[in-house]
């Protein structure tokens, strides 16, 4: 059995009498990219919050690596990488600027730091602007600052909310090798996307998230099998309220049983 990476039990987190997230347990391997997928207003967000130390639950537990993230918080954050859903960076700096203020928040020494910069501005095709203030960047140059800081200290485990957002194809396709590669080393990656087309080909698992609950989970072939749908978007549609042919059916037979 691989190790377990990230490990989420009976997960709650509640805003007044709302449960944004309502008693969810997951766990995710070394070697896997696991998707979490939901609607709007699903609990993902807040999910990755919570995982990522942003969001205290309500009840439950977190671990990243055997760490648990609200009694052992710097222990879980130092084996993370993050890329939140909306790329908010430090207007007034550059590129580099910010990059070596997150090796020194990761301690990474100076060399660590620049060599690894240098390589990941490059690689994502902003050494030409690494010296320009983060505030000139668009929104897909911001975001790829961020990969570049989640990539930096070559953690264990990566947390990414709707990564491939604002991308250009050569940056997605890029971000998808890495991503692999990282799984190749035994680490593990936590990513969450409302693109199915990405889910269905780069997941190795998979679960959906409606209403704070987990709906199912399992590899892509596991969930079509069960549900009897022809693709993960009819799966989706089915499990979250879908309209739509199959969906429709599969939804009037219920949530789907949770796999290991």
């Amino acid at each position: 059995m691989p190790q377990v990476l990230i490990e989420v039990d009976r997960l709650t987190k509640s805003f007044g009498a709302t449960k944004a997230v309502d008693g969810i347990s997951f766990e995710v391997y070394a070697g896997e990219i696991f998707g979490f997928l939901g609607p709007n207003g699903a609990g993902k967000t807040t999910t990755i919050k919570i995982l990522t130390g942003l969001l205290t639950p309500t009840s439950g537990r977190a671990r990243l690596g055997g760490f648990d993230v609200v009694r052992q918080p710097l222990a879980a954050k130092r084996i993370l990488g993050y890329v939140p859903d909306e790329p908010n960076v430090y207007q007034k700096l550059t590129a580099v600027e910010f990059l070596d203020f997150v090796g020194d928040a990761y301690g990474m020494s100076a060399r660590q730091k620049a060599l690894r910069i240098g390589e990941l501005l490059a690689l994502f095709g902003l050494d030409g602007a690494a010296g320009d203030l983060l505030g000139s960047y668009s929104h897909g140059m911001k975001q790829k600052v961020l990969l570049c800081a989640a990539f930096l200290h070559d953690p264990k485990i990566y947390i990414l909310d709707e990564p491939t957002v604002g991308l250009d194809p050569r940056s997605a396709r890029l971000l998808k090798t890495l991503l692999r590669e990282v799984t190749a080393r035994g680490g593990a990656v936590f990513m969450s996307t409302h693109i199915m087309e990405i889910a269905q080909s780069l997941c190795d698992r998979v679960a959906i998230i409606n209403r704070g609950r987990i709906a199912a989970a399992g590899s892509v072939l596991e969930l079509q099998r069960l549900s009897g749908e022809r693709t993960l978007e009819d799966v989706f549609l089915g499990l979250t309220d879908g309209v739509t042919g199959t969906g429709m059916a599969a939804a009037a037979r219920g949530p789907l049983p949770e796999t290991p």
